[in-house]
């Protein structure tokens, strides 16, 4: 079993198969890991403005903002502890480069003039491998605040909502990914000088699923990618967990078509409900679909546990995802020890 203790880990990386909640997963992590006074950066890369939508605020600009104050942590027992904040930064990959071209190359208003002509757009389309140094460098800088950061906010973790579990060995593996691009130079030296970021006990990867067999198999298949390329790997978070509405006895009875139907009748006439053939037979059938699928998801539950990783599970929200809600999710993560 890997490591349970997060306190030394600076960058958090949130991935998952597109619809498991990866978004949210990464959102409620930062609002939890925000507690005691730290201060958090929630970072996107995939240009959805999706950390705008979950907070309710308006779209990011390519700059830090503060969004959100941090999950509050009733156990601390220090009077007057206050919880941090939490800032987000959307990353674009042309604004990115732009940067780059100013810092390394004191290119300014020269960059700029190549932005109007579609030389960044061209740039970062036919070099993802350079894409992905720019993405994930601004990630770094945040991490790893230096003299070119003077005055920014000095953060205590940094959470990054990361592409898709299928990309994210290769978006991280940056340095490998330039091999045939560039041997030297700032930017070969700019990937080499992160992966040892990556590589190191100061960052954990994520993977989010939810208990269907597709996308555990895809957690299965990252988890090893990832340990290959030395990646180190994090939790596994099982999303949308479906509340337990029937006892264990009930369940087999019903994936068995053994419900006592004269026990069911007799129960929602208690409850002053008139009950019908068509009534008892439609409650019978939902039961048995219900069980059908507590089967499933408890046998890819089983998979899961073989992955040898630490394992959270966060419930299905019936009223959907608000920021409420992420309170909601941010509080269970910290419960369950992710923060």
């Amino acid at each position: 079993m890997t490591r349970t203790d997060w306190s030394e880990v600076q960058l958090h990386v949130v991935t998952g198969k597109g619809g498991t909640g990866k978004s949210t997963v990464a959102a409620s992590l930062a609002l939890a890991l925000a507690a005691e006074g730290r201060q958090v950066l929630l970072c996107e890369v995939e240009g959805r403005q999706g950390i705008a939508r979950m907070f309710d605020v308006d779209p990011l600009p390519y700059a830090e903002r503060r969004i959100a104050t941090g999950l509050a942590d009733p156990g601390s027992g220090t009077t007057g502890s206050r919880p941090g904040t939490v800032h987000a930064l959307h990353i674009d990959p042309e604004a990115a480069l732009l940067e780059y071209l100013a810092l390394y190359y004191k290119l300014g208003r020269a960059g700029r003039a190549l932005d109007r002509f579609g030389v960044i757009e061209f740039a970062t389309t036919i070099a993802p491998g350079v894409r992905d140094v720019l993405l994930t460098g601004k990630v770094y800088e945040a991490v790893q605040r230096n003299s070119r950061n003077k005055g920014a906010v000095q953060y205590d973790a940094v959470v990054l909502d990361a592409p898709p579990t299928g990309r994210i060995t290769q978006f991280l593996n940056v340095s490998d990914e330039l091999a045939g691009l560039a041997k030297v130079g700032p930017i070969r030296a700019q990937s080499d000088t992160m992966m040892t970021l990556f590589r190191s006990p100061r960052t954990a990867v994520h993977l989010v699923t939810v208990l269907e067999e597709m996308p555990v198999q895809e957690t299965a298949d990252g988890i090893a990618q990832l340990r290959e390329a030395g990646l180190p790997v994090g939790a596994v978070v099982v999303n949308q967990v479906r509340p337990r509405d029937l006892a264990t006895g009930d369940l087999a009875d019903a994936l068995a078509g053994r419900l006592d139907r004269a026990q069911l009748r007799g129960d929602l006439e208690s409850a002053g409900v008139e009950v019908t053939a068509p009534l008892l037979d439609g409650l019978v059938a939902e039961a048995r679909d219900h069980a059908e699928r507590r089967a499933l998801e408890d046998a890819q539950r089983r998979l899961v546990a073989d992955f040898d990783v630490p394992v959270v599970e966060l419930p299905r929200l019936a009223g959907g995802v608000d920021l409420g809600g992420l309170y909601d999710l941010a509080a269970t993560l910290d419960e369950q020890g992710l923060r």
